[in-house]
């Protein structure tokens, strides 16, 4: 019988592009002075967790957040290419306000459905999600019966609980993932349960 695995599934800490409403994507954008203090904070509510193991994106701004988590359990952290977030093509960088006045009510039409259409040169939302349950679903074989930290992206993580859940991707706006926040999904014989999702009380 095979014993069951806790994911800590983390968003990493604010970055300026955050609080600017601008696209990140693929760009590689350091953690603001506020989203260390917020790396700290989940770091503590973390700390007395019985941890094995460390996982992040190869994104700064994932895995500063996750060293720090990692350095009060002497753990080192494992960087996986496949927990990048969403490639956003032609809009990385950009504010959502310039989106909005280039594209019009086709904007947040995308925001509320992202499947509605591929952004230019960026990824479709569904090859997203391939990639990172592929991920997660091979950290969770190696950890069984024991309890992982993955810090990771926004639409990354929506798009993960939303494979455990079985919601259809057209949906994920229906629920939030603010940054530095906490999921815990509790796997067992190859299926999720989510307990815990975008828990920011460690912020407050």
């Amino acid at each position: 019988m095979k014993k069951k695995t806790i994911l800590y599934l983390v968003r990493h800490g604010e970055t300026r592009w955050n609080l600017e409403q601008r696209f990140q994507g693929h760009t590689d954008i350091e953690l603001s002075e506020k989203g260390e203090k917020q790396a700290i904070l989940i770091s503590r509510r973390l700390k007395n967790v019985p941890i094995s193991a460390v996982y992040s994106s190869d994104l700064s701004r994932a895995y500063v957040t996750a060293q720090i988590i990692a350095d009060s359990h002497n753990l080192s952290v494992k960087q996986i290419p496949e927990l990048k977030e969403m490639c956003y093509g032609e809009w990385e960088g950009k504010m959502f306000q310039e989106i909005n006045q280039e594209y019009g009510e086709r904007f947040p039409r995308w925001l509320s459905n992202p499947t509605i259409f591929q952004i230019p040169n960026g990824e479709a939302i569904d090859k997203l999600q391939l990639r990172v349950v592929k991920a997660i679903t091979e950290i969770v074989e190696k950890h069984p019966g024991e309890q992982v930290v993955v810090v990771t992206h926004g639409i990354a993580i929506k798009t993960i609980i939303s494979s455990v859940l079985g919601l259809p991707l057209s949906q994920i706006s229906r629920f939030r993932q603010d940054n530095a926040s906490l999921n815990i999904i509790e796997f067992y014989n190859g299926k999720g349960v989510v307990l815990t999702l975008n828990d920011t009380c460690h912020l407050s």
